[in-house]
């Protein structure tokens, strides 16, 4: 099986993705690792594609947390068996996120690179809230949806998300 799982910042991807890879035993991977290095530097991309690339050429199943449409993007779309996109209301991630951040606080979480401290700043604060939901990235999901209907599942809530997990455990379990 393999599963992406795309979405807003806040909205329970890493969550979710380490759920899944705990429950049926598959490799993981944050793409938060991969495009951040320490002190929130960002990698060069080719090393990034190349870590992406060697992991879904090294793995028969995965589950794969993250957008970064410069990474392998189409491929991981295309490969997957189930695509998750989260996508819950900007006020659920703003508050998920500065509950996170007073949770991890001074300390990186395990689904983003050693080294970046949860932070709640300003500029993250605004990409929740505005930035990350333009029009464009609202017509590049529906895209998505458009492209892959068979195995694009959309999570507005945390019903949905878990009806999507029930789902997976019926079918795959």
């Amino acid at each position: 099986m393999k599963i992406a799982i795309i979405g807003y910042s806040g909205s329970g991807k890493s969550t979710m993705a380490k759920r899944i890879s705990e429950r049926f035993g598959l490799p993981v991977l944050y793409l938060d690792t991969v495009h951040w290095l320490p002190g929130w530097q960002e990698r060069e991309r080719e090393d990034s594609q190349r870590i992406v690339r060697e992991f879904m050429d090294a793995h028969d199943e995965w589950v794969i947390d993250g957008n970064y449409r410069k990474l392998e993007h189409e491929r991981r779309m295309s490969e997957a068996d189930c695509i998750l996109f989260m996508d819950f209301p900007r006020i659920r991630c703003f508050f998920r996120a500065w509950k996170r951040q007073r949770r991890f606080q001074g300390k990186a979480r395990e689904s983003i690179t050693a080294g970046c401290e949860e932070k709640f700043d300003r500029e993250f604060r605004l990409w929740i809230l505005r930035d990350s939901r333009t029009k464009a990235a609202v017509t590049r999901y529906r895209s998505y949806q458009a492209q892959y209907p068979e195995k694009f599942f959309r999570a507005r809530n945390d019903r949905e998300a878990r009806r999507f997990f029930e789902m997976l455990e019926r079918e795959f379990g």
